[in-house]
């Protein structure tokens, strides 16, 4: 009778070690699928942090321009300001380097980061156009304030969808 007490105690063994492992392996599932619920939820509050900064500082752009337009200021001041401005927009394209994205968000990172870059670049030439009254710089920077916009709209789709998928 004592041998198949053994196996018994073998086989009890065996059981409550396959149930620890597969109660550990469900825990850790649940930790990981939470801790990249955690990491994605504060990229995407990080991403909009740095999006609502990059609205405020273009509405402030516009607004100057605007003022410029409607002789408020003058084109030194408007001039004057544009530093800050551009200095602002590359602050915000060097937060777009702190930020670690969940692999599914990348892609949409990445052209939020080049509609970023086609904003500097369209605004530096409108600035160039008001400096200069050369049309060129004008035309370009339309062109480029369309691809920007073109870029964010294409990032917003990316970023819903892996949002989407995430869920």
């Amino acid at each position: 009778m004592k041998k198949p007490k053994k196996k018994d105690n073998k086989a009890t063994y065996v059981a409550v070690g396959v149930g620890i492992l597969i109660v550990s392996v469900v825990i850790f599932y649940y930790y990981s699928a939470d801790q990249a619920r955690n990491r994605g939820e504060y990229f995407g509050n990080s991403l909009k942090s740095i999006q609502d900064d990059l609205k405020q500082t273009q509405t402030e752009f516009y607004s100057k321009k605007k003022m410029l337009e409607e002789e408020s200021i003058t084109k030194e001041e408007f001039l004057e300001y544009t530093d800050t401005h551009i200095q602002n927009i590359q602050d915000v394209l060097k937060r777009y380097n702190d930020l670690v994205p969940p692999q599914s968000f990348a892609p949409s990172l990445k052209l939020f980061v080049l509609s970023t870059q086609k904003q500097l670049e369209s605004d530096q030439l409108l600035i160039e156009w008001i400096r200069t009254n050369d049309t060129s710089n004008k035309v370009r920077s339309d062109l480029l304030l369309q691809e920007s916009f073109e870029n964010e709209i294409a990032a917003l789709d990316s970023f819903n969808k892996a949002k989407n998928r995430s869920n």
